[in-house]
């Protein structure tokens, strides 16, 4: 989708759903021998100018391209800027980091004297940027769960506990004052998400970004959608 038309569904929904419901995602931060830090904060403002006060957090993460062979070879393979040599450099270093870092700073202190208050939250990164005041996000957040459906008592007593309540006569669930760690162990190490399943399928996206881990070659994508039926259970027949 053109990132208007985007846009004009991340407005739709939140106003259908509350801003506190939709969470506006910008990543992986890539960089490329076209696209600066700078040219890419630039980008970030536009869009976020877009969207004032129909979110309440901005989650980023900075590309992975050294630890997926299958992102290197499609950056290499789709794409005029990157050789075998060079594709490393699709990673930012640790001064394009700082600067990428303060100048969603910037941008979040800027929003917020227009009225705009934007938690700013990184996606399974190692990186500590509390000092920043950016924590770590959890897409599968079981706090924001408690907080917008606080009055379902037995979603409260699984998020606490990781299992649903006994049945009972009387309806008098009561919630456990302690939460018990609900970390999905299949996901990686800093991943923050809660237990989950996920419903997705490897090499059947067909946005095709080639930064992404999830696709091995446009061609096997291709293949896997040229198999597909909208009649069926599965994903592909």
């Amino acid at each position: 989708q053109p990132l208007a038309k985007r846009i004009e569904i991340f407005k739709e929904l939140s106003s259908m759903i509350g801003k506190e419901r939709v969470i506006w995602r910008f990543d992986p931060l890539i960089v490329t021998p076209t696209l600066s830090p700078r040219q890419l904060l630039t980008k970030i403002w536009k869009v976020g100018n877009q969207l004032k006060g129909l979110t309440d957090k901005m989650v980023f993460s900075f590309v992975d391209v050294n630890a997926y062979r299958k992102v290197q070879n499609n950056l290499v393979k789709e794409t005029n800027s990157f050789t075998k040599e060079t594709v490393e450099k699709a990673e930012l270093n640790q001064l394009q980091i700082n600067e990428v870092v303060e100048g969603l700073v910037k941008c979040r202190d800027k929003w917020k004297e227009q009225g705009w208050t934007l938690q700013l939250a990184t996606c399974a990164e190692k990186i500590d940027l509390n000092h920043y005041g950016i924590e770590h996000n959890r897409c599968i957040d079981g706090e924001l769960m408690e907080r917008l459906w606080f009055e379902d008592k037995e979603l409260t007593y699984y998020l606490h506990t990781g299992k649903l309540p006994e049945p009972s006569l009387f309806d008098d669930v009561t919630i456990p004052t302690t939460v018990k760690d609900l970390k999905d162990r299949g996901q990686r190490k800093v991943c923050g998400c809660m237990v989950s399943k996920d419903i997705g399928m490897y090499n059947t996206c067909n946005h095709l970004c080639v930064y992404c881990y999830a696709n091995t070659s446009k061609e096997l994508v291709n293949r896997n959608l040229s198999k597909h039926s909208d009649d069926s259970e599965s994903i592909i027949e």
